[in-house]
C-alpha cells in the first residue's frame, strides 16, 4: 500500500450540495476484497486464492473477533447413516415457516459434506465417538443426530482456528466505509485503517460482516456485529429482505443487570437431555410443541417469553443436572457458568432469550451474487433463501462454508473488468446514539412485537437521530501523530461508521416488521398472532432517492 494523490475524494454536505475534500492516504489493488474475517469470508478468501486471485481481507477487529469464534453447537451436515438430503431439507423448510427457497436449501445442504471435507483437509478436528467416527448430536428442529462438533462446545473456535491457520493476507483494524461502484458494477472499496482513509481498487467485493446483534442491549454477538454489511449493501444499491426475522436464542446465560454480549447455553445441552423449567419447577414447553424443549428456536423463545410474562420473572432455568460428564462435553459453557457462580452439575442454570442471528439480509442467489455486479454476500449477512423466517440450528456454519466457497470461485467471473477509482463521493448518513437505539429496539422489536410498539420505535428513531454526518466524517489523518493517538482516531471513525450502519438497519428492520402484519417464524406480533397466507413471501427493502429505506414494489 502506498500513499497517493491519484484519487479525488469529496464529501457531499447534501445530496447535490457543496463538497469538502477528504484526504486519501493510501491505495492498493486486489481481484477480490473480503470484508469480514469469519467462516464465510475466510473460506471465500482461501478458495479465491487457490484459483490465483489476489485477495485482500479487511477485518475491523482481531483474528478471533467474529461470530464464528463463539459458535458452540456445531455444523449441520447430512449424516452417512439414517439421514438424507431430503430429511435435512425438510427440517430446514419446516423451521423456515414457509419462506425458505426450497431449491436454495437443497443446493446448500447438498454442498455440506464436501465443504466439511475441505475444512477437515485444512486441519479442522471434530469430536469422535467411541466407534472412532465423527460424533453427532441433535439440536432443536432436527429430526436426527446430524450436528458435528469440535471441542465439545467450541466448534466455531476450531473452525476459526483452522481458517486462520491458512495464513491469508488480512488487514486488521480496517473498516469498509463505502462500496465504490461504476457503470460496470463494483470498482473497489473505501476503507479506513491506522494509515488513514484508503481505496482498494477491485472488481469484486464480498460482504461477510456477520450479524446485527448490537441493535439490541443483550446479544450473543461480538461487539463488531453492527450490521455493517446490510448498510454497505443498501448504500451500494442492493436490496435486503427478511430483516424482521431476528432469531433470539432461547437459552442465554442470565445474570442480573448483564448487558452486551452474553454467553449462550448451546441448544445441544437440551439435545443431550437438559430440561427447561420455570421458577416453580414446571416445564416451560410442555404442550407447546410435539418436540418440546427441542422445538425450533422461535417456538422455544416465545414459550419462555410467555412464561416470564405470566410469572413476572426475567428468566427461567435450564436443568442439566442429569447429563453425565457435563463439564467434559460442554467445557466452554461450564466455564461461563462457573464464572457466574453457577455449577451446572448441581445448580439450575438461569437463562433468557437474547438476540442471536439475523435470518434475513442482503438478497443473493445460492452463489452469493447480489443484483449489483461484482458485489457478493455470504454468511449471516446474506439472505440466500436457506433460513426463511427462522434459522434451523447449526445451519449457519454450513451456509458460511458452502456459500463462502462458491463466492471464492464465482469472483473469478469478474477478472478482466477494468477498474480504476478516480473519484470517491461519500454519502450523508444519519446516526443515532447507540445506547438509545438499543433500548428502543430491545423494548419494541424483540421476541414479541405489536403495532403500537413498532410505531413508537419508528417515531422515536426519527427524534433521536442527532446528526446527519458524512461517513467518513470530513477530515484526514496526520501522518506525524503518535501511534496511540492515531489508534484513537481510527476507533472513532469506525464507531461513526458502525453507528450509521446500526441506524439505517434499525430503520429498515422496523419498516419491515411494521409491514408484516402476521406472526411467522421469528417474527411474532401479539396483535396479529396467526400467520397470513397472503403474506407468505419475502419483502425486499431498498433505499429511495433520499437514501431512506422503502419497501421494494
Amino acid at each position: 500500500m502506498t500513499p497517493t494523490s491519484a484519487v479525488t475524494a469529496v464529501v457531499g454536505e447534501e445530496r447535490h450540495g457543496p463538497i469538502t475534500p477528504v484526504s486519501i492516504d493510501w491505495e492498493t489493488a486486489a481481484d477480490l476484497v473480503v470484508i469480514g474475517g469469519g467462516v464465510a469470508g475466510l473460506t471465500a478468501a482461501r478458495t479465491a486464492s487457490l484459483r490465483g486471485l489476489r485477495v485482500l481481507t479487511l477485518s475491523k477487529g482481531g483474528a478471533t473477533d467474529t461470530s464464528t469464534q463463539y459458535a458452540q453447537g456445531g455444523i449441520a451436515v447430512v449424516a452417512p447413516h439414517g439421514d438424507s438430503v431430503e430429511s435435512h431439507v425438510h427440517d430446514t423448510v419446516e423451521a423456515g415457516a414457509g419462506l425458505c427457497d426450497v431449491e436454495a436449501v437443497r443446493s446448500i445442504v447438498e454442498g455440506g459434506q464436501a465443504a466439511v471435507a475441505a475444512l477437515t483437509d485444512l486441519g479442522a478436528v471434530f469430536d469422535l465417538g467411541r466407534d472412532g467416527q465423527i460424533s453427532r448430536t441433535r439440536e432443536g428442529g432436527h429430526s436426527t443426530r446430524r450436528i458435528i462438533h469440535a471441542g465439545g462446545d467450541a466448534t466455531g473456535a476450531e473452525v476459526q482456528r483452522a481458517l486462520n491457520a491458512a495464513g491469508l493476507p488480512v488487514l486488521f483494524g480496517a473498516a469498509a466505509c463505502e462500496i465504490l461502484t461504476g457503470p460496470s458494477g463494483v470498482q473497489g472499496v473505501l476503507a479506513v485503517s491506522d494509515k488513514g482513509f484508503g481505496v482498494v481498487h477491485a472488481p469484486a467485493v464480498l460482504l461477510a460482516t456477520g450479524g446485527l446483534g448490537q441493535l439490541y442491549a443483550l446479544s450473543t454477538n461480538p461487539p463488531g456485529a453492527t450490521a455493517d454489511g446490510v448498510a454497505l449493501a443498501l448504500w451500494a444499491g442492493a436490496a435486503v429482505a427478511d430483516l424482521e426475522f431476528v432469531q433470539f436464542h432461547p437459552t442465554v446465560l442470565y445474570t442480573p443487570g448483564g448487558l452486551g454480549r452474553r454467553p449462550l447455553i448451546s441448544e445441544a445441552v437440551r439435545g443431550e437431555g437438559g430440561i427447561l423449567v420455570d421458577s416453580e419447577g414446571d416445564s416451560v414447553t410442555a404442550g407447546v410443541h410435539p418436540r418440546g424443549d427441542l422445538a425450533p428456536r422461535d417456538v422455544v423463545s416465545r414459550a419462555i417469553a410467555a412464561r416470564m410474562r405470566a410469572l413476572g420473572t426475567d428468566h427461567v432455568y435450564l436443568d442439566a443436572r442429569t447429563i453425565d460428564g457435563f463439564a467434559q462435553r460442554f467445557p466452554t459453557i461450564t466455564a461461563s457458568c462457573l464464572a457466574a457462580g453457577i455449577d451446572p452439575g448441581s445448580d439450575l442454570i438461569p437463562v433468557a432469550p437474547a438476540a442471536h442471528y439475523q435470518c434475513g439480509g442482503v438478497v443473493t442467489d445460492p452463489y452469493g451474487r447480489t443484483a449489483v455486479a461484482g458485489l457478493y454476500a455470504a454468511g449471516e449477512v446474506a439472505r440466500t433463501g436457506l433460513h426463511g423466517a427462522n434459522r434451523l440450528a447449526s445451519n449457519s456454519l454450513l451456509e458460511g462454508l458452502v456459500v463462502g466457497e462458491r463466492v471464492g470461485a464465482a469472483a473469478a467471473e469478474r477478472l478482466g473488468e477494468r477498474v480504476r477509482v478516480t473519484d470517491v463521493r461519500t454519502r450523508v448518513a444519519e446516526r443515532a446514539d447507540r445506547g438509545v437505539l438499543q433500548q428502543l429496539m430491545t423494548e419494541h422489536a424483540s421476541v414479541v412485537r405489536d403495532r403500537a410498539g413498532l410505531e413508537e420505535a419508528i417515531k422515536r428513531m426519527k427524534d433521536v437521530v442527532t446528526q446527519r454526518e458524512t461517513v467518513p466524517a470530513a477530515g484526514s489523518f496526520d501522518g506525524a501523530v503518535a501511534a496511540d493517538t492515531a489508534g484513537l482516531v481510527v476507533a472513532d471513525r469506525i464507531a461513526e461508521i458502525e453507528d450509521a450502519a446500526l441506524t439505517l438497519t434499525a430503520q429498515t428492520l422496523l419498516l419491515a416488521a411494521a409491514a408484516r402484519t402476521e406472526s411467522r417464524g421469528c417474527h411474532t406480533r401479539s396483535d396479529y398472532p396467526e400467520p397470513d397466507d397472503r403474506l407468505r413471501r419475502s419483502r425486499s427493502v431498498v433505499l429511495d432517492e433520499q437514501g431512506r429505506p422503502r419497501l421494494d414494489k
